[in-house]
């Protein structure tokens, strides 16, 4: 019983795809200017969109480069920078001595010294300094 349903599915479908095939090649036949018009106004809209989002596109952002001219002008060595990234951190003393692998007392002069470079009294003062400066993000 289920194979001749199928059978009968089968041919049933196979009619179907014929009428349309053919009601395809008349529709081909009578719009085929509407057919080209289609075709050519879709290539421009692909091209279009292609072109708007590879010119039109939002720039992409610069590398941070830390601002190297303000670093060398304040006279701000590596490892206060990296201090100065670890207090950006929120970070202790003490935390920052760990993560570093120096003693307490050199974070301290670190930071002092940063502090003196940037005008600071707080570490927050030296945060935001660093930050107009373009020294950190």
């Amino acid at each position: 019983m289920w194979r001749r349903t199928l059978l009968y599915g089968a041919v049933l479908a196979a009619g179907t795809l014929a009428l349309q095939l053919l009601d395809y090649q008349r529709f081909a036949r009578t719009h085929s200017g509407d057919v080209y018009i289609f075709l050519i106004a879709t290539g421009f809209l692909a091209l279009g969109i292609y072109v708007g989002a590879r010119v039109i596109a939002a720039p992409r952002a610069r590398p941070f480069d830390g601002n190297p001219e303000a670093v060398a002008t304040l006279g701000i060595s590596a490892r206060e920078l990296e201090v100065l990234e670890q207090i950006l951190a929120g970070r202790s003393n003490q935390e920052i001595a760990d993560r570093l692998g120096v003693s307490l007392n050199t974070v301290k002069t670190h930071v002092a010294r940063l502090l003196e470079k940037l005008g600071a009294k707080r570490r927050g003062d030296a945060v935001a300094r660093a930050r107009e400066l373009g020294i950190v993000r």
